[in-house]
């Protein structure tokens, strides 16, 4: 069996602090799929101000890795551990990440992310944009309509401000996981 045609999964991985380009660039180097989403931030020193790109996702980078190259990954100095529960890694569904691509494909949208628990709202799908298809929670926040997707293998929500016009509600039971 060709060890690279063997099915893969998408996993996080827990990196050192500050080390998410560092191990983004060594699995590439690797001939690994990897995924290191980030946003622009304007920082801004006592001389000057500068946009630069910080991962959405802190101390995390995404790998989509077989059976036979899961170990792989951990022989990384700058890899802590895959994000598991109850001791196994957890895969995440290749359409959690396409979502993430999706948000952050849209320069125009302001995307923050939260690890906050958030309560239980509404329940729909985007039906216009370039976050077509993606299925999220409605909530309020600061007077802002947002659309907030749960991606419970990594315990956090993405946020982003979206119109109202731009989604339908979906039943609970068609929410996919």
């Amino acid at each position: 069996m060709n060890l690279k045609k063997a099915p893969s999964s998408w996993y996080a991985i827990y990196t050192k602090s500050r080390s998410e380009k560092k191990l983004y660039d060594e699995l590439i180097e690797k001939g690994l799929e990897g995924y290191m989403p980030v946003r622009k931030e304007l920082r801004v020193w006592s001389d000057r101000k500068k946009w630069v790109e910080t991962p959405l996702f802190t101390s995390y980078v995404f790998v989509r890795v077989n059976k036979f190259e899961y170990f792989e990954v951990l022989k990384s100095d700058l890899a802590v551990r895959y994000v598991s529960f109850e001791g196994k890694a957890v895969p995440i569904p290749a359409n959690q990440i396409e979502a993430i691509r999706f948000f952050l494909s849209d320069s125009n949208r302001d995307v923050e992310m939260t690890s906050e628990n958030l309560k239980k709202g509404d329940l729909l799908e985007v039906i216009k944009g370039p976050l077509k298809g993606v299925q999220g929670e409605v909530i309020q926040m600061r007077g802002k309509s947002r659309i907030v997707l749960r991606f419970p293998s990594l315990g956090c929500c993405v946020h982003t401000e979206i119109s109202l016009a731009e989604v339908e509600p979906i039943k609970k039971k068609e929410v996919e996981k």
